[in-house]
């Protein structure tokens, strides 16, 4: 039987369109997160951005892999239902943790987050993911937009940097960055309440709307892996990076780094 948050259908949808809405995933630990990212406001890691653009206002924040030195983020990881749910939206039997992730737009700010697909960014292959993206403040317009069935797409969408919009790699083994409005696709976004969360594969092309409400778009995102994740190289340096993981092209991720969340009875 699926987790009590999910339905057959939910699966079925999610192995079929690569993204769905579960809501109240995170629905008892709001507060614990919302502490966490204030912690994590105050003090940024190594790979925390304002992704400072020119023509935009607002501050629009970033941040990731900080589970270890984050302890709301580390207890929430572990005491909530969201690697049991992976496990049944995956259909794996491990789950494995890659990374988390956190976004905050404050209020008035323009910038959007551009269209992209998270696994050109990865040094993982397979087909077996999630990422579980959570607003921790009421959402309409600054929601997450997901184009259904581009996981399935033939090429990858070349990876950018935001703020500069430069090519991360490469451009030759990649497609260009589409226009998902213009070219009519299947743009799937829910209204949102703190605590619900969009799971999407990490080939699912998505971006965000800025925020120009009068309230703060604070998001919780957690990046988690199943039982055919390996190791891939990349043409270059990958996001996030990782420095001196020593893994080997096809190699199941080290539990030391990436550590097993949830093993199916």
């Amino acid at each position: 039987m699926p987790h009590p948050l999910l339905s057959q259908f939910d699966i079925d949808t999610y192995q079929r369109d690569g993204v769905i809405v579960v809501r109240g995933l995170f629905k008892d630990h709001i507060e614990a997160l919302r502490a966490g990212i204030e912690r994590n406001l105050g003090s940024p890691g190594p790979y925390a951005s304002n992704n400072d653009k020119a023509g935009e206002r607002g501050l629009f924040f970033d941040d990731y892999c900080n589970w270890q030195r984050i302890p709301e983020f580390r207890d929430v990881i572990k005491a909530s239902p969201a690697a049991e749910v992976a496990a049944d939206l995956m259909q794996s039997d491990t789950v494995q943790l890659f990374h988390d992730h956190v976004l905050v737009k404050e209020p008035g700010t323009t910038m959007a987050t551009p269209w992209h697909q998270d696994g050109p960014y990865y040094f993982v292959e397979g087909e077996q993911n999630v990422s579980f993206w959570s607003p921790l403040d009421p959402v309409t317009d600054a929601t997450l937009r997901c184009v259904a069935g581009s996981h399935l797409w033939e090429k990858p969408v070349l990876p950018t940097k935001w703020a500069k919009n430069e090519p991360f790699f490469d451009p030759a083994p990649y497609m260009p960055v589409p226009d998902p409005d213009a070219e009519g696709m299947d743009i799937r976004e829910w209204e949102m309440e703190p605590g619900d969360a969009v799971a999407f594969n990490y080939g699912i092309l998505h971006g965000a709307r800025g925020n120009t409400a009068a309230a703060r778009r604070r998001a919780f995102s957690l990046r988690l892996l199943g039982d055919d994740a390996r190791y891939t190289q990349r043409p270059g340096a990958t996001s996030p990076p990782f420095p001196g993981h020593d893994m080997e092209q096809g190699q199941r991720l080290r539990d030391d780094w990436f550590p097993t969340l949830y093993t199916r009875p």
